[in-house]
């Protein structure tokens, strides 16, 4: 499954795009007010504001840039050297211009935004070495113009440019830290759904194993007695050649009972399972079950042919959308047993292959009385309609 058909699918788009708006649209627009308001004021002179404006600009687009690229890979591992330079040297240009004004609250903007940027590209444990070497080294500065100038701000000078460093990391980490959080979460989610399915072949193979090897075993055996009693005794001979065809015969029914899911598949059971798959796959399941409907006592092959329906499109949401909710409709009506699953974020009509998937159970339901139908509409929402006789439903 690609990158962004998991996004959609545990809705990490749209917690995407609002960690886009809380952490680079608050920081791009904080630089320009504060840097613009101050270059736009009439007692800052000529020297100092031809820098600063191209300087802004650059440091948003930079810092745009790079805090779109911790959201686009949520594990980042290169950091991108070159924007990190940019940023870096229209960081200092904004530094120096307000602080040669004394301008001590507004020169340490820049530099602390581009402080809190790069220092998602160094390992967490060792990240806080340079955070903390960053807010040390902010009391410098503004407390050696102070004191240079003796304008008896050193306490403000000093102190401020570092609170203001420590809060921007905090406020720029935080949400990038909820976001790569998010991220392992739903890989540790698709994998949960992963491993559920392949449980599910698992079983599948120990059952067909289990079937096929048992009769395989006893029909050579048989064909081998009867290969050496052909001319010794040849009626006894044909005997055992009857009970290998009549255990070829049993081979075959048990496998096609493992393969239909005759055996264990029953509507209550499919159902249940679902539930626990779409949920680990991080798909909203919501069950619509009439009560009357849950507690009839239908025929077993109508549980059972609802159940393989249930199983397939379950399979299908898995295999052929990015689902973020799944919705299932069961009731009885005029007569009929009717399911219907519906889910959102479908890629491509399944069951396409004649002989298997929906094609194969419709054929089956047509068969019992009952229909099988699926549509698309909506551009990517895909419904799977059932219906069969509460009584008399054959397999």
């Amino acid at each position: 499954m690609e990158e962004g058909a998991r996004d959609r699918g545990a809705g990490l788009a749209s917690f995407r795009r609002y960690t886009w708006w809380a952490v680079p649209g608050t920081v791009v627009c904080v630089m320009v007010v504060s840097y613009g308001s101050w270059a736009l004021d009439g007692d800052v002179p000529g020297w100092a504001r031809v820098p600063v404006a191209p300087a802004v600009v650059v440091a948003a687009v930079a810092s745009a840039v790079l805090l779109g690229g911790l959201l686009h890979e949520r594990d980042p591992v290169r950091p991108p050297v070159g924007w990190l330079l940019v940023a870096g040297a229209a960081a200092v240009v904004l530094a120096v211009f307000p602080l040669a004004r004394h301008n001590y609250g507004l020169w340490a903007v820049a530099p602390a935004v581009t402080v809190a940027i790069g220092a998602n590209y160094v390992p967490t444990r060792a990240r806080w070495v340079p955070i903390g070497g960053a807010v040390v080294l902010a009391l410098v500065p503004g407390g050696a113009v102070s004191l240079a100038a003796g304008d008896g701000e050193l306490a403000y000078a000093a102190v401020f440019p570092a609170g203001l460093v420590a809060f921007t990391v905090w406020t720029v980490l935080g949400p990038l830290w909820a976001w790569h959080v998010a991220g392992q979460l739903d890989r540790a989610r698709q994998l949960e759904a992963e491993l559920a399915v392949k449980d599910e072949r698992l079983r599948f193979a120990s059952d067909l194993h289990d079937i096929q090897g048992h009769h395989l075993q006893v029909i050579a055996l048989k064909a081998e007695l009867a290969s050496r009693l052909t001319e010794a005794d040849p009626a006894r001979a044909a005997a055992e050649m009857q009970e290998v065809r009549q255990l070829c015969a049993d081979a075959l029914r048990d496998t096609r009972a493992v393969v239909q899911g005759i055996r264990r598949t029953t509507l209550d059971d499919e159902i249940a399972n679902a539930t626990r798959v779409l949920a680990a796959a991080g798909i909203d399941a919501r069950m619509d079950l009439e009560p009357a409907a849950v507690a009839a006592e239908l025929d077993e092959s109508v549980r059972g042919l609802l159940g393989l329906v249930m199983r397939e499109a379950t399979t299908n949401v898995l295999r052929h959308s990015h689902a973020r909710l799944a919705e299932v409709d069961y009731r009885l009506a005029d007569g009929q047993a009717r399911l219907r699953i519906g889910n959102d974020g479908a890629d491509i009509p399944p069951g396409a292959a004649d002989g298997t998937g929906l094609r194969a159970l419709a054929e089956r339901l047509r068969a019992a009385g009952g229909e099988l139908t699926w549509e698309r509409a909506d551009g990517d929402r895909f419904t799977v309609t059932a219906s069969l006789p509460v009584q008399g439903a054959v397999r």
